[in-house]
């Protein structure tokens, strides 16, 4: 039961780390299966999702790097605006419940799904875009 129980975590891990890399919000599926699943409560699944992405995030910077898919002019505007959400997101954490935190993720990847289902991609925003494969 024991073996069971890792394996199942290790694929979750797995998935996490591979929909992470791609930029698609892996913590997503970590933290669904660390609270439906591994019955974590939300915070405790929230703090390991954060400890999680850190090796992940840093091997898919030197991936993207190494393939020049990072554009630079972005990215230290867009960490100093992400640090003060964090600040602010981390003081706000405190103040809701597990049951809060569940409901208020949950409305948070309804409204993303409905999004990404809904939004119409410009052409204009894939010319360039480097694939690593050829159609």
């Amino acid at each position: 039961m024991i073996f069971m129980s890792w394996l199942i975590s290790g694929i979750a891990a797995f998935i996490s780390g591979l929909i992470g890399s791609m930029g698609m919000g892996g913590g997503g599926v970590l933290i669904i299966y660390l609270t439906l699943i591994a019955k974590v409560p939300q915070s405790t699944a929230q703090g390991i999702n954060l400890l999680f992405f850190l090796p992940t995030a840093a091997l898919a910077v030197i991936y993207y790097t190494k393939k020049k898919m990072i554009d630079w002019r972005y990215v230290f505007p867009l960490s100093f605006l992400g640090t003060l959400g964090t600040v602010l997101g981390s003081g706000l954490c405190g103040r809701f419940d597990n049951s809060g935190l569940t409901k208020l993720f949950g409305i948070f990847l309804l409204f993303m799904g409905v999004v990404g289902i809904f939004k119409k991609e410009n052409p204009s925003e894939t010319e360039g875009r480097q694939t690593g494969y050829k159609i």
